[in-house]
């Protein structure tokens, strides 16, 4: 008599993605149509700073605009960190545990790192700068997000990920951050040199020490 070993058969559920791009391209509609003139604004970011002079004050922060691109924001990063996990063979790109397990960490750590510096900025009384620092942040890695958004839908459907299309991306991605920074040296130059020694501490503690130990986390793994 034959005996039969049965292997559970485990199929991933490819549609999701799928119907996140689709909400997150119906989220990018919304704030399209609800906000059309800020949208406008908001698109010319990279060509010149008449967005960051208009809505410029803090409380455009929590705005409704600024919500629905940092849905769109963290889709896209959190994505595109699973595209990268799946080239160096952590995971699969249509591994939905994964995407929720990234989205989630990446929501914590973005929420967690703003009121960290809602605290030390009170301590250090610069509340005012970090909140004005904190929404030029904010609205170009929203841009990014935005631009990432289409990129991640091509090497989803495509399948040409590979290392010179993730180190094109990365280089691209650090390019435009570290403009980014530059700019909001030069713009908020004034404030700046009278909190000198606060400001290199809080780059040090909280945009660079932050990011090196996610890198180190990762690729310990």
């Amino acid at each position: 008599m034959n005996k039969y070993e049965l292997i559970p058969r485990i199929v991933e559920n490819k549609d999701w993605i799928t119907i996140i791009f689709v909400v997150t391209l119906i989220v990018v509609t919304i704030a399209k149509a609800g906000f059309e003139n800020r949208f406008n604004d908001f698109m010319n970011l990279i060509v010149n700073n008449k967005y960051l002079k208009i809505y410029k004050d803090p409380s455009n922060l929590m705005s409704w605009f600024t919500i629905l691109l940092f849905f769109v924001q963290l889709v896209s990063f959190s994505f595109f960190v699973q595209l990268v996990l799946s080239y160096l063979g952590y995971t699969t790109k249509t591994n939905w545990i994964t995407f929720i397990q990234i989205i989630t960490f990446l929501s914590f750590f973005v929420l967690s790192k703003y009121l960290i510096e809602k605290i030390i900025a009170t301590s250090f009384n610069m509340e005012s700068f970090i909140e004005q620092f904190n929404l030029f942040k904010v609205s170009y890695r929203t841009y990014i997000g935005l631009l990432l958004l289409p990129v991640n839908i091509f090497l989803y459907y495509t399948d040409y990920v590979n290392k010179y299309t993730i180190i094109s991306v990365l280089i691209v991605l650090l390019i435009i951050n570290s403009l980014t920074y530059l700019a909001s040296l030069r713009n908020y130059q004034k404030l700046l040199f009278g909190k000198l020694f606060y400001f290199i501490l809080y780059i040090c503690a909280l945009e660079i020490a932050p990011y090196y130990f996610m890198y180190y986390f990762i690729s310990s793994k």
